[in-house]
């Protein structure tokens, strides 16, 4: 696969080069996963390369938005509109119901102390992470994840199921091993994703990975046997409360402010009338990432800050700490893009007020059951937005 750039302008270039792909295209192509051997420049032609750009907001979702309706219009652009919406949908649906990453990471950590405690897991485990498990298609895709970070959105799907009802591995695991190996990992989108499947986040309601399917999707490339079919939902004691995601005040700074940026979000436009003195980065990623997450998040953060620092006209600086920001700042009241719910929380609150963009605020709020919601709500928003929903 071709080395992504970690930069706003890579991730421009790819949106102006896929834009025309976003409609009737995208809607016929999607669900395949023709495999490296059919790629162009590193990656299948029909797959956006948008998702870790978006993950980080070297780009943003109004902007692809944006780009999709304005040369395709919703009905033709309506399959990759939804997926771009499934993004926001998922970040909504953890923000109001935040006990249900606690409850995951808890679950994680059960499993892997019982990988430490028992031979058997710690075998079964150990196959399903090194590709050795023997079922031709999960094997590859293994190895795709931990050699290219990266898998095909169905392949995900498939790979997951196959983990949960075949391989019988706690899901926890699983969606740890997608976070620390995916250029493009996101809590709320891999946490709830790996539920989904699992028949969790739809209760009742799991997916099950079927060998003609997969075969049929994969342009005949595997023909997996031994695979569990007909699956039972997993189940959980208790539903976590939701509480309703209601948006902070935008900061009004009465001084000079410094603007901050983390791996939630790197995006430099800030909703305060004025430019900051500074600009801060916290450079976060999670230690147990792969290298390449781990550069790509770096890669992204210095180029947010070296762009925002240029735009705005004053100096940036890079801190490894949350505790540093404060120091940074140097008497300027820190603001920060909102930290959503998920590992970056875990790894120490920020000491900033925090505003949340306009377009998480619109969609974010119907994130209260299914997508449906999502799906029939937000082209009004989206047009309250600007954009031609």
């Amino acid at each position: 696969m071709t080395q992504l750039l970690p930069t706003r302008a890579a991730a421009l270039d790819r949106l102006v080069r896929f834009t025309p792909l976003m409609g009737r295209s995208y809607a016929d192509r999607r669900n395949a996963d023709p495999g490296p051997e059919a790629e162009r420049d590193g990656w299948p032609e029909h797959v956006s390369k948008l998702s870790p750009y978006l993950r980080y907001r070297l780009v943003d979702e109004r902007e692809v938005l944006a780009a999709a309706l304005g040369a395709h219009g919703p009905d033709k652009a309506e399959k990759f509109v939804s997926e771009v919406l499934w993004r926001g949908y998922f970040r909504g649906w953890l923000e109001q119901r935040p006990g249900t990453w606690p409850a995951y990471v808890a679950g994680r950590d059960a499993a892997l102390a019982l990988v430490d405690a028992n031979g058997g897991v710690a075998r079964d485990y150990r196959a399903a992470c090194e590709g050795r498990t023997g079922i031709d298609c999960f094997d590859a895709w293994a190895t795709e994840l931990t050699t290219r970070n990266w898998l095909h959105n169905h392949a995900r799907m498939w790979f997951a199921s196959i983990w949960i009802f075949t391989l019988r591995l706690p899901w926890e695991l699983g969606a740890d091993f997608f976070m620390r190996h995916l250029i493009d990992g996101d809590s709320a989108s891999n946490t709830l994703s790996w539920r989904w499947v699992a028949g969790l986040h739809t209760r009742g309601k799991a997916y099950a990975a079927r060998a003609e399917n997969i075969a049929r999707y994969t342009g005949g490339r595997f023909a997996p046997t031994g695979l569990v079919e007909e699956v039972e939902p997993l189940v959980e004691a208790g539903e976590v409360p939701r509480v309703a995601f209601a948006p902070p005040p935008v900061p009004q700074p009465a001084g000079d402010w410094a603007l901050v940026l983390h791996e939630g979000d790197t995006g430099i436009a800030a909703p305060i009338d004025r430019a900051p003195s500074r600009v801060i980065g916290l450079a976060s990623p999670d230690p147990r990432a792969a290298p390449a997450v781990r550069a790509f998040a770096e890669g992204a953060l210095a180029d947010a800050v070296a762009r925002a620092g240029e735009i705005y006209g004053c100096p940036g600086v890079v801190v490894q700490e949350a505790a540093a920001i404060a120091d940074a700042a140097a008497g300027a009241m820190p603001v920060a893009p909102y930290v959503p719910v998920g590992a970056l929380g875990d790894r120490g609150g920020l000491p900033v007020a925090t505003f949340v963009r306009e377009y998480d605020a619109a969609i974010w709020p119907l994130g209260t059951a299914g997508f449906f919601k999502v799906k029939t709500g937000a082209p009004a928003r989206l047009r309250a937005l600007g954009l031609p929903a």
